[in-house]
């Protein structure tokens, strides 16, 4: 069954890849914080590694507003591993490695015929429930700067026209 906004999401336990070792990783781990959980095709890729990158990059932007970031494919921990110590080091959130592709299933990402996840964001809060989501193809980038403006968005608990930016005002206060 596929996890729809509002709902809580499944807490799978996973192996992950972070900053050189391997471990594993449950959703409740994070209870408590705002989780942004992205996915991606496949590791050694052309558009993939602009994006992890630009969520490592503005990872601090994450941690200040409580919220962590999580990225998932369907390669091994130990295919993320040799890419990430080779073209990534600095990368230092865990990457999900979704072998059995429970959780890209579970978050219906997973293109069955291909064994490979669709490009797809989920904020999910505090609590475990799944607020926000995203899917896309295979062939665009998304943007890591939108993903935290919305989450801020969400974090406002209000109403937040288009365009809505950390400062303004919502739309009931």
């Amino acid at each position: 069954m596929t996890v729809k906004v509002g709902e809580h999401v499944p807490d799978l336990t996973i192996e992950a890849y972070q900053a050189g070792q391997m471990k594993r990783i449950k959703m409740s781990d994070f209870r408590g914080k705002w989780v942004v959980l992205f996915f991606y095709p496949l590791d050694f890729t052309f558009v993939c590694p602009t994006e992890i990158k630009g969520f490592s990059k503005q990872e601090s932007e994450f941690e200040k507003v409580n919220a962590v970031v999580l990225g998932a494919s369907t390669d091994s921990a130990h295919s993320h591993k040799a890419w990430f110590e080779r073209d990534m080091p600095g990368v230092k959130f865990p990457v999900l490695a979704d072998t059995s592709h429970q959780l890209s299933r579970a978050y219906g990402v997973l293109i069955e015929e291909e064994g490979v996840a669709l490009r797809g964001t989920f904020i999910i809060d505090p609590d475990g429930v799944l607020r926000y989501q995203v899917v896309s193809d295979l062939n665009v980038g998304r943007s890591v700067s939108e993903t935290l403006r919305v989450l801020q968005a969400l974090q406002t608990g209000g109403l937040c026209p288009v365009d809505w930016k950390p400062g303004e005002k919502t739309l009931n206060g």
